[in-house]
């Protein structure tokens, strides 16, 4: 019963988080800001305001696909949000942007998770062959070292949660002070924020739920 449970908690969490953004912002990119700007003059603004003319802004394909890549020094916006005019591109865009503040001001935890990348790539890719060669081959030993790998996940996930909020906050204080978010587009653009951290919280207990049921399953090993 527990396990099932588990498994509902580990699966459902992500979806509902993935809905709530979805349909936040979907709501928001029907609404144009203010100003009317699009999402590349956005960051274009806040990038230059803060002393980061050499960084580019370039749109790419997808959906909610907008990141900032620090070995490029790229802020890449999804197309809906590079070209739109809508609240919901301003949010996004402004959010990027907030990630290359962090990268010129050194923030700390998120060079943290640029140095857990590499390790967390293969130690997730490899922990679940681990614990099921440990389970086959009866190596108890093999299953431990399986959890400790997944966890490397667990730890990303949390790394990653203050440095997604932290950017949104950067986000806020850059559309409040150079005075792009007007009137309503102030609230609209703090609810697709606010859903956007909704997603990397439910990551973080997902990835959490998924080491507990790990933990349960190697305690009934007999």
């Amino acid at each position: 019963m527990y396990d099932l449970l588990l498994i509902l908690a580990i699966i459902l969490l992500p979806l509902l988080a993935q809905f709530y953004i979805t349909s936040t912002y979907n709501s928001y990119k029907k609404k144009n800001n203010t100003e009317k700007l699009s999402g590349f003059e956005v960051a274009r603004k806040i990038l230059d305001a803060n002393g980061l003319e050499d960084i580019d802004i370039v749109s790419t394909s997808g959906t909610l696909s907008d990141h900032y890549d620090p070995s490029r020094r790229v802020v890449r916006l999804s197309n809906d949000n590079f070209n739109g005019e809508s609240v919901a591109a301003m949010a996004v865009a402004a959010h990027e942007c907030g990630h290359a503040i962090q990268h010129k001001e050194g923030y700390s935890l998120m060079k943290i998770r640029s140095m857990l990348v590499p390790v967390v790539n293969i130690a997730t890719s490899l922990s679940y062959y681990i614990i099921v060669a440990g389970f086959l081959f009866q190596i108890l030993n093999l299953v431990y070292i399986g959890i400790a790998l997944t966890c490397m996940g667990l730890l990303f996930q949390i790394v990653t949660l203050p440095v997604e909020i932290d950017a949104s906050k950067r986000a806020g204080v850059q559309l409040s002070s150079l005075g792009l978010a007007l009137g309503n587009d102030s609230a609209g653009t703090k609810k697709v924020l606010t859903a956007a951290a909704m997603t990397y919280v439910a990551g973080v207990v997902s990835s959490a739920l998924q080491v507990l049921r790990l933990i349960l399953i190697y305690g009934r090993r007999d």
